[in-house]
């Protein structure tokens, strides 16, 4: 199966959308906590040929990642 990571690439008024494309969920979910840990990328999703997409709230729980102050 494969599995594509998607997410805006610079500030929002002149973002460049970029597709990765990765084999297993375990790189994509990895290339995912990366995008979010570095913080400079927005509207970061994970699509599945059939699980749909994971963003949002749901990709950060599926990441295992936790709220802080």
């Amino acid at each position: 199966m494969t599995y594509r990571v998607s997410y805006e690439d610079g500030w929002a008024s002149n973002a460049i959308r970029r597709t990765e494309y990765y084999r297993t969920e375990f790189e994509a979910l990895g290339r995912a906590r990366e995008l979010i840990e570095v913080g400079h990328h927005y509207g970061i999703a994970i699509h599945s040929d059939s699980d749909g997409v994971l963003t949002g709230i749901c990709l950060e729980l599926k990441l295992g990642m936790v709220a802080t102050d």
